[in-house]
């Protein structure tokens, strides 16, 4: 029973990572776009049968143009959220925050100690 209640335990602690994982518009499947706060099942199904109808999208621009319900504005928040056209987040828009113990980004020209590379 203790062995039940802790799997399930940490299948929804690992479910809830996962959603802030980056999730491209134009490689992802329906329940990757439905792991995307703010998308639900009919959207990611508008997505897939545009993307299979004209292609890949080109940039959030054209995704906006193409998917109906997908403006400016929830736009945005969907690459808050994680979403991405192309490998890229909407222009403006910061990148999710990476997850905890995930490696730091070193800076150019420094070591992962910062001490600035010889």
């Amino acid at each position: 029973m203790l062995k039940n209640v802790l799997l399930a335990f940490a299948a929804m602690f690992l479910s809830m990572n996962l959603a802030w994982a980056e999730v491209d518009v134009n490689k992802a499947d329906q329940a990757a776009l439905d792991g995307i706060k703010g998308v639900g099942p009919a959207m990611s199904r508008a997505i897939l049968d545009e993307r299979k109808k004209g292609g890949n999208f080109k940039d959030w621009d054209d995704l906006q143009k193409r998917v109906k319900g997908i403006g400016e504005k929830s736009s945005e928040k969907l690459s808050q959220a994680g979403l991405t056209v192309n490998g890229l987040t909407r222009a403006g828009v910061a990148k999710p925050a990476a997850k905890k113990g995930a490696a730091k980004t070193v800076a150019k020209g420094t070591t992962a100690k910062g001490k600035a590379d010889k």
